[in-house]
């Protein structure tokens, strides 16, 4: 899998742009040697957006690309000047794929339309100027708010192939040559086990110029949730998929046990996958005559359609997409995604080399956001004789733990996740 270019799951570090601080600017001309506050408000900090794109494939690019930064919003200035706004990062990403948490596998988000655009970390907002605050009993407001703090997330995307038909069985089972047969696909066909090493999709033609699309997935064997040949991972393909058509070879020594395998196996990679129509498909039948065909469907497992197919020959692929196609288009047989993908990522959806990758730390911004400072708390000699403050006081009981104005508008104390609460000023 090292040499493939199809890679369908990537651990990020995201970071969203920090808001820049409100500017503490005072209005002075040759004949205004006392004018009001005019420090403009900071810029908001840049955002993580995730952007649907038909036209890609793979995660790939992401896989060189391991840290995402958004800009910084800018400080204000004097004469309220606002601050430039940070800027954004926008991710484009196959249609099919869900965003999940790092650390704990909580779903976040999915995208599955071309265009579609979702905003995955929020910027901070800016801070308000020192003009804010201003008032009858507080001419000369000293402070103004910072920006708010950014938000770092380590995500992991996981791409999951939009098909109607997910094709299940044991390797050499015969789904990657039918899929050639039926479709434009052209996988790779040999005659050892796991020839398939990745995921393909296949448009398979039918009746009256409509189509359906049909997946391969590598093959499954019993013990793959613990891990045995390729394991699990490629599973999550099928997860969307309307139907699962199951292959068994007709050589098989016991049809109806590698049938109950197979759903044991699926069982425990995602119990809902139980949920979905089913289709059991005997392939390799060319090599056998009427007589072993009569005995052999006595042994199908009851109450699954089935078929005897030969890619080969082409024998009984009429009657399987006239299968596939009924349990397609029947409207109780649909599964909405939403049920499958809005589930948390637990250790059988996971990849340990994804899971293990060590993010380098980034240098962080050391200068320091200095307009966003109370300067009541600096002492009165450092401001300068050049700044020429009016007499106004300042009640110090109205002055909230962080130095803001408890009594300015807007104000609201900061939490956890919100350094600072404006509900009075839209994003810009």
């Amino acid at each position: 899998m090292a040499d493939s270019n199809f890679i369908d799951y990537v651990k990020i570090l995201c970071r969203s742009g920090k808001g820049g601080a409100g500017s503490r600017h005072f209005y002075r001309a040759k004949y205004v040697p006392k004018g009001g506050p005019d420090g403009g408000d900071g810029g908001r900090g840049g955002h993580i957006i995730l952007k649907g794109n038909r036209n890609m494939w793979t995660l790939l690019p992401l896989k060189f690309k391991r840290h995402i930064f958004a800009g910084n919003g800018q400080s204000g200035s004097g004469g309220r000047s606002f601050g430039k706004d940070g800027e954004d990062q926008i991710i484009e990403v196959p249609c099919g794929t869900v965003v999940f948490d790092a650390e704990t596998g909580e779903y976040l988000c999915e995208v599955t339309d071309d265009g579609q655009e979702i905003k995955l970390l929020r910027g901070g907002r800016g801070g308000l100027g020192n003009w804010h605050f201003k008032s009858s009993t507080n001419r000369t407001p000293r402070y103004a708010q910072p920006g708010e703090p950014a938000i770092e997330k380590s995500i992991i995307l996981e791409l999951k192939m939009l098909a109607d038909v997910g094709l299940v069985g044991f390797p050499n089972a015969g789904k990657s040559t039918l899929l050639s047969a039926i479709s434009a696909a052209e996988p790779k066909i040999a005659d050892y086990p796991f020839t398939t090493m990745e995921p393909q999709l296949g448009i398979v033609s039918y009746r009256d110029n409509r189509s359906f699309v049909m997946a391969d997935i590598p093959g499954i064997i019993e013990g793959a949730s613990e891990g045995k040949g390729l394991g699990l991972r490629f599973l999550r393909h099928i997860e969307r998929n309307a139907v699962l058509l199951f292959m068994v070879p007709a050589d098989a020594d016991d049809i109806a046990g590698q049938y109950n395998i197979l759903l044991r196996e699926l069982e425990q990679f995602n119990p809902q996958l139980m949920d979905k129509e089913r289709v059991l498909a005997v392939s390799k039948s060319d090599l056998l005559d009427e007589e072993l065909k009569e005995e052999i469907a006595k042994t199908v497992p009851q109450g699954v359609p089935s078929v005897f197919i030969s890619a080969v020959t082409g024998e009984g692929i009429p009657e399987l997409k006239d299968l596939l196609w009924k349990a397609i288009t029947d409207d109780k047989n649909r599964i909405e995604p939403s049920e499958i993908t809005h589930r948390p990522l637990d250790g059988h959806h996971r990849v340990r080399e994804e899971d293990e990758f060590i993010f380098t730390q980034s240098p962080e911004d050391t200068e320091a956001d200095e307009e966003g400072e109370d300067l009541r708390k600096i002492d009165a000699s450092t401001w300068g004789d050049d700044m020429d403050w009016d007499d106004a006081d300042v009640d110090d009981d109205s002055v909230g733990f962080d130095g803001n104005d408890i009594d300015a508008p807007g104000y609201a104390p900061a939490d956890d996740d919100d350094a600072f609460i404006f509900e009075h000023v839209n994003d810009k």
